[in-house]
């Protein structure tokens, strides 16, 4: 994993947040692979030079070949906090993904019902609710378009399994490199272009509103799309 410490892009004494690059994963998982949590922990102790064990609480994860923001606690009484944010709706996200077919309709209300395969690692999408599933929702608008590509804002309303990826696929728009959602071919670097681009929640200590963005992959089709958005082409 190549931590960057230039990828911090908001810490304080409660807080740390990282833009996480395409193959981080965000807490040890089957895999044994060392997580970005542990890849933080040891950088603020060298950092730092604090003698005794650093804590970091994990607040939340996004999915490995995913990028974008992952905010960190840095006292229990931050992660406690910020626990309770993301279980009850404090922490407004909203994500960036490139499609290669845009939507039918340039922005609207999904509403399915996913149900988690364990052994697959993915979710699969009903319009009606079944005995497995979970309701869904998001909201995504049509931001920008290029000859070949269109980027998804995304305001996830809930926060299920690969949401944001089944969810698309199931209208007909799979993310970009997303193999297991059924876009054709994978990206270079193994990621898929779904972006945490921001996220929104009322600081957990001091209560003052906290807006933080990404920046998105240094990736000639995600700065063109992102240089589009900023001069509103």
């Amino acid at each position: 994993m190549a931590f960057k410490p230039e990828n911090i892009i908001y810490e304080d004494n409660h807080l740390l947040v990282y833009n996480k690059q395409v193959g981080d994963i965000v807490q040890g998982d089957k895999t044994g692979d060392m997580p970005l949590s542990e890849v933080v922990k040891a950088y603020i102790k060298e950092r730092d030079a604090k003698p005794g064990n650093v804590f970091l609480g994990v607040t939340h994860r996004i999915d490995r070949p995913t990028t974008g923001v992952v905010i960190f606690a840095k006292t229990s009484k931050a992660l406690e906090r910020m626990n309770a944010l993301f279980r009850d709706g404090g922490v407004d996200k909203t994500y960036w993904a490139i499609v290669k077919k845009a939507p039918e309709k340039d922005e609207n209300m999904l509403v399915h019902h996913l149900s988690r395969n364990e052994k697959q690692n993915k979710s699969y999408v009903f319009d009606a609710p079944k005995s497995t599933t979970k309701e869904a929702k998001l909201r995504y608008k049509v931001i920008c378009k290029s000859d070949n590509y269109s980027l998804v804002e995304v305001e996830l309303l809930t926060g299920r399994h690969h949401q944001i990826r089944a969810q698309l696929s199931s209208i007909g728009s799979p993310i970009k490199g997303d193999l297991k959602y059924g876009f054709p071919r994978s990206n270079p670097d193994g990621g898929i272009c779904l972006h945490a681009r921001k996220v929104e929640f009322l600081h957990p200590v001091k209560k003052e509103k906290i807006t933080i963005v990404a920046p998105v992959p240094d990736d000639a089709l995600w700065q063109y799309l992102a240089k589009a958005v900023e001069k509103g082409v």
